[in-house]
């Protein structure tokens, strides 16, 4: 690895820009997860090193897209109502808010939360890093039993779309969520386990099972039922963003702390962080959904309460990917598929002063371009969709989940993308929050550590 100290910083500039814009492309386009681009840059990497990139760069270029995906992923979200795994709780605050003809607002809520999260983060980076540097031995010992701790959370507080309360739904929503957990965890089983029978055509680099897995579970699933529906966009009239400051605020220290504390356990990605995230928000949020259906007076608070809930959700993805990189440097774990890359490419980091510098300038500088970018989409997107055929983008970038999975991780890893498909489509079809599909990673990591 090229010593940081001889890097370029023209070059760096360029890398942090690059990854900016690979976020941008994976935060618009559905399907195309950030861990795509971070597995195939990682890929490509001894072909760009060659070509005199440092590794440096490659990653910085991985932690830019990263980041900037983050700010992105909430306007196909709200705007095709085709979330990722991350942003699926945000679509019915968000598409409620569309309908009102108000959906540039929540795209400005959205960007608000997630550069609030990167200033909450900068401030407590190092003294979060160094409390957990001595709490982690302690809970790498019942890391199991805290897993299966947060499995249960998920599974009980899972009370569906509609968010009502009663006998029937007490049972049939936790039910549906365990049943997908555990559809999805088996499947990270048996692929984990039969890893070593994919042959990839494209032999750049290790092929990574990650890559059908998430592609299929959080990709190409809601390309499909995307498919099923025909979006239509009304016209959008109000763009000023009108939410109470403590709101704003709480929004984002409620989700920036859930994003920040789940970036160190394994397997609990920011789409787990934001159901904790709810929790904070319940009363005045289910107050939202009682008044949006018609069984509550109080119009003005299911406004305050849906738009503070998307800044959280924002604060929780962004603050996530930050501290992922932490609890690499901190621990030497890895917790996204952007950190397994980062840590692949520059065989692990630590806490040295040039490194973390270049890393925080590379975050702030993404911070910055991507806020102002997702605004501008955010006010301007609407235009560009009118008499647009959204079934086109669907098929092609279906299309190109199937061939790099089949590019990278041969006919094994092809199977196991086209079997994800239509488990991870069992979410929607159940009225179930997404985020259990992450049963792919967490039960085989409960198992590995019992």
């Amino acid at each position: 690895m090229v010593p940081v100290t001889e890097v370029s910083l023209f070059t760096f500039l360029l890398s942090v820009f690059a990854g900016y814009l690979l976020g941008v492309i994976s935060g618009l386009i559905p399907g195309i997860h950030t861990n795509n681009f971070a597995l195939v840059l990682l890929a490509f990497s001894p072909v760009l090193s060659e070509h005199g990139l440092p590794l440096v760069c490659i990653a910085a270029m991985i932690l830019a897209n990263s980041l900037s995906h983050t700010f992105h992923d909430i306007i196909p979200a709200i705007f095709l109502g085709a979330p990722g795994g991350d942003m699926a709780l945000a679509v019915l605050p968000g598409h409620t808010l569309l309908l009102e003809g108000r959906g540039a607002e929540a795209i400005r809520l959205s960007a608000l939360g997630s550069a609030g999260s990167v200033a909450l983060a900068l401030i407590t980076a190092y003294p979060l890093s160094m409390a957990f540097s001595y709490v982690y031995p302690i809970i790498q010992e019942y890391i199991a039993w805290v897993l299966i701790l947060v499995v249960l959370i998920m599974v009980f507080t899972e009370k569906g779309d509609s968010g009502k309360e009663g006998s029937l739904q007490r049972i049939r929503y936790p039910l549906s969520a365990f049943i997908v957990f555990m559809l999805c965890g088996l499947l990270g089983v048996f692929a984990f386990d039969k890893e070593s029978l994919m042959h990839p055509f494209l032999s750049i680099g290790e092929p990574s099972i990650l890559l059908p897995l998430l592609s299929g579970l959080f990709g190409s699933s809601q390309l499909v039922i995307s498919l099923m529906s025909h979006p239509l966009i009304p016209f959008q009239f109000k763009s000023r963003m009108e939410l109470e400051r403590k709101r704003i605020i709480r929004g984002i220290v409620v989700g920036g702390t859930s994003g920040s504390m789940v970036a160190w356990l394994p397997g609990v990605s920011s789409s787990i962080a934001t159901v904790f995230a709810r929790l904070f928000i319940k009363e005045d949020f289910d107050r939202d959904q009682g008044a949006a259906s018609g069984t509550d007076d109080s119009i003005d608070s299911v406004t305050d309460s849906a738009k503070e809930f998307i800044v959280s959700i924002s604060g929780v993805n962004t603050c996530n990917a930050i501290f992922g990189l932490l609890a690499l440097a901190v621990i030497g774990k890895t917790r996204s598929g952007a950190m397994v890359a980062i840590n692949e490419l520059l065989g692990g980091i630590d806490l040295n002063p040039p490194l973390v510098v270049l890393f925080l300038f590379a975050i702030s500088l993404t911070a910055i371009l991507s806020y102002y970018s997702t605004i501008f989409l955010g006010d301007n997107i609407h235009r560009l969709l009118y008499g647009f055929d959204y079934s086109i983008l669907c098929y092609a970038v279906l299309t190109l989940l199937f061939a790099m999975c089949l590019a990278f991780t041969g006919f094994f890893g092809l199977l196991v993308f086209l079997i994800a498909t239509p488990i991870g489509m069992l979410p929607s079809f159940m009225g179930i929050r997404k985020s259990h599909a992450m049963g792919v990673i967490i039960l085989p990591v409960i198992l590995y550590f019992i």
